[in-house]
């Protein structure tokens, strides 16, 4: 059994029970057990005045490398970020090596978590074999393995083919599995770079257009409405993406959407440096694109914050612009990222970090509510502390953070992980079990 411990005096943020307030919370064996004023007899007090106690953070889109690239990330390294950005839950995407296409993979993956001991890990499997985009993957195979997985996507390709995903809607909605597509129509965006528009022509790099995403949202979205499948647009990037999303929303559409933080703070200028640090899909956008996504955020259009945390090697990311991957790291500098470049109401916030996301893909167990009998995965965190994000310190095994050398606003100071904390005072403690 763990010892019992009381988080004392946090502002205790709980989208999932409208608690908004001054409390203290009682955790015994890994359980919360008691929430309002409590006496300290027989446990361990924390003090937590003038922190935010939360649902801890969940991420259901990101990218942990293991199994086939090991160099660039493990599910236990990449678990360990987590865990110091806030996290008790991850998605990890498909696009290993071998491709989580097969219940052989997937449970792989889950007994990595495990393992780790650092977060819950719920994979994403393929829509299609080896993300070929040809042939569909067991889905149904999937969703019936230990692994249980209800959320399937080729992200970083597109499924292109309108006849296929339809047929990959309708049988995921046999079981009640979510789609979730890259958005990034194959023809168009060919041989770009960086999103095209004035920046591009100015730089003499290749440009992908925003209608590259807009196409296919449309077309998933409207494919959604005749399969009725639920829908989750990935990494949405344009304004014209959010318009649609809106629009498909106020009809009834069972759809959910996220957004990465790098989409929320960076434009297209910063590629003037040509940097590749700042290469990513879909590529960073207009000033006018960040204004509406922070918007959609605000305004409940995007559910939720999804990390799209992309990890590479030094070798590999550090090529010339048109040459280097896709990608950035984002686990361990999310918070600060949405708080310092949002200006969301805190609230806001919790719920696009954790209790949107859990409730999206039906993660029981997180996003709250924090209430006696749930478990206890939770988040403390300084909404008002600054810090520098150094690449060196990151927990990752890659260093291509597009906030290398920022000051951000807001810095997790526990993490608790099933009763458990996996992050204390800003500082590591053994996962292991």
């Amino acid at each position: 059994m763990s010892k019992a411990f009381i988080l004392k005096g946090a502002r205790v943020i709980d989208p999932g029970s409208s608690r908004d307030g001054t409390a203290d919370v009682r955790v015994d064996d890994g359980v919360v057990t008691e929430v309002g004023r409590i006496g300290s007899n027989s446990a361990e007090v924390i003090d937590c005045d003038g922190l935010v106690l939360a649902p801890a953070f969940v991420d259901l889109h990101t990218h942990l490398r293991e199994p086939g690239r090991e160099d660039a990330e493990t599910v236990a390294t990449g678990t360990r970020a987590a865990a110091r950005g806030g996290y008790t839950a991850v998605c990890p995407m498909a696009n290993t090596d071998p491709v989580a296409d097969s219940a052989g993979i997937v449970e792989q993956v889950v007994a990595l978590g495990r393992a780790a001991g650092l977060a819950d890990v719920y994979p994403v499997g393929a829509i299609t074999v080896d993300l070929g985009g040809e042939r569909l993957a067991e889905m149904g195979e999937m969703a019936a393995s230990t692994a249980r997985v209800n959320f399937f996507s080729d992200d970083g390709r597109c499924v292109n083919d309108a006849g296929l995903m339809r047929r990959a809607m309708e049988y995921a909605r046999t079981f009640d599995a979510i789609i979730c597509n890259h958005a990034e129509e194959g023809a168009l965006a060919a041989g770009g770079h960086m999103n095209e528009g004035e920046m591009s022509s100015l730089l003499g790099i290749r440009g992908i257009p925003a209608e590259a995403e807009e196409v296919v949202v449309a077309r998933d979205l409207a494919l959604a409405r005749l399969t009725g499948v639920r829908l989750h647009v990935p990494h949405v990037s344009t304004a014209g993406s959010v318009a649609l999303i809106r629009a498909a929303k106020a009809a009834g559409a069972r759809v959910t959407a996220e957004v990465t933080p790098h989409h929320l703070s960076l434009t297209d200028e910063v590629v003037a440096t040509y940097d590749p640090v700042y290469k990513v899909a879909p590529p960073l956008r207009t000033r006018e694109d960040v204004e509406a996504l922070r918007a959609a955020l605000a305004d409940g259009t995007i559910d939720c914050v999804a990390t799209d945390h992309a990890p590479h090697p030094q070798e590999d990311k550090e090529r010339e612009f048109d040459h280097a991957p896709c990608g950035m790291l984002n686990l361990e500098t999310a918070l600060g990222v949405v708080l310092t470049d949002t200006q969301l109401p805190l609230a806001r916030v919790v719920e696009a970090m954790s209790t949107a996301p859990a409730r999206a893909r039906g993660l029981d167990g997180h996003g709250g509510p924090i209430e006696p009998g749930q478990p206890a995965n939770l988040v403390v965190f300084d909404p008002s502390a600054t810090w520098t994000v150094e690449p060196a310190a990151l927990a990752s095994k890659s260093r291509n953070t597009p906030f290398a050398g920022r000051s951000l606003t807001g810095t997790v100071v526990h993490t608790i992980y099933r009763g458990r904390f996996t992050v204390r005072d800003k500082e590591d403690i053994d996962g292991q079990r």
